[in-house]
């Protein structure tokens, strides 16, 4: 993260927005992964699935995207769901119009469908494909986007490649090694990033690392790191692994970042996430990426963590004076009239 995006990032938490959007913009995927958090029964609070709400598509998707876009002005647009490019009509009209506004926009897909090629043109667009490890686990996990099917979609595009290191990965020697190996051969990949899964609280799920898988999979990844090159993961980033933040309140990413779900008006919180997520066995890269900015020394020991969240704090405050204030005006008969509350 450069020093003109932090500062760009702390002026907007000063005055209560978030930096960072995050728009489910569909709810419908061809996939049906074991662990996704999405369709996970908890993503929305429990009362309502990801399923069951209401979606757009066509123009009027596009134009409310865009109405979000100005409304919330991020610097960081991450468009996920569902997979985005379920609704690729929409998409090619979109993404650019988003390079044009220059808004970093991320598009996270499992690549079950071609990457348009022309988007590889763009300075401020990039695409994260999502791979469930090796080729037998994942063609099992995310039929139909096979690896046959993802080397044809990205076969003219730029893309970045995630994977989200389960119990199964993290208990075979030597199995992110081969994963980075193969993936770094590739023309077509431009770096390569892993994340851990993240359970919900009190969750049994046979993807839940233990503490001594984190450990292990922290310590290969810095080997990997200095190995191969297009691991794109500092070391104090993989570092975080190690002491994720305890809740969402101690998360900056969670502090920073709005995400909307397909109806693009419910919010899901605490993060990404939504439910009531394990922070301690938290191993989300945005997460762990944000820690590590967050433990950068400003001056003595203070560090920038404590600043955007002391920021963040003076921030909602400011804005609920806003709404106080905004709610109700006085009138030029001295009474007081309905007002505007401003959008939260």
């Amino acid at each position: 993260m450069k020093k003109s995006q932090v500062l760009q990032a702390w002026g907007k938490i000063l005055t209560g927005q978030f930096p960072s959007l995050s728009i489910e913009i569909t709810k419908e995927c061809p996939l049906r992964c074991p662990g996704c958090y999405a369709f996970d029964a908890a993503h929305l609070g429990g009362e309502t699935q990801l399923r069951q709400l209401s979606d757009y598509r066509g123009d009027e998707l596009v134009q409310r995207i865009l109405a979000l876009v100005d409304e919330y002005k991020p610097l960081h647009l991450s468009l996920v769901g569902g997979d985005p490019l379920v609704r690729y009509r929409e998409l090619e009209i979109l993404v650019p119009q988003l390079e044009a506004r220059g808004i970093h926009t991320q598009i996270v897909t499992s690549a079950f469908r071609v990457i348009p090629p022309e988007w590889a043109k763009f300075k401020r667009v990039y695409v994260v494909v999502s791979i469930d490890g090796l080729q037998p686990e994942h063609d099992e996990r995310r039929k139909p986007a096979t690896y046959e099917r993802i080397l044809k979609s990205i076969s003219e595009a730029r893309v970045t490649i995630h994977s989200t290191i389960t119990s199964t990965f993290a208990s075979r020697p030597g199995y992110l090694e081969e994963f980075v190996r193969f993936w770094s051969g590739r023309p077509e990949i431009a770096r390569i990033w892993f994340s851990l899964f993240t359970p919900q609280r009190g969750a049994t799920d046979p993807e839940i690392l233990t503490t001594s898988q984190r450990i292990s999979v922290m310590e290969e990844l810095l080997c990997l790191r200095r190995l191969y090159p297009i691991l794109e993961m500092p070391e104090e980033l993989i570092r975080e692994i190690a002491t994720p933040p305890k809740s969402p309140e101690e998360c900056i990413f969670a502090q920073t970042t709005q995400t909307l779900s397909a109806d693009l008006k419910t919010k899901i919180t605490p993060c990404q996430f939504g439910g009531d997520p394990d922070c301690e066995q938290c191993g989300c890269i945005a997460s762990m990426g944000l820690a590590a900015v967050g433990r950068h020394p400003v001056a003595g020991s203070l560090t920038a963590g404590r600043i955007f969240m002391a920021s963040a704090k003076v921030g909602k405050g400011w804005k609920r004076a806003q709404q106080i204030l905004a709610f109700r005006k006085p009138s030029s008969l001295g009474e007081a009239e309905p007002f505007t509350i401003l959008p939260s």
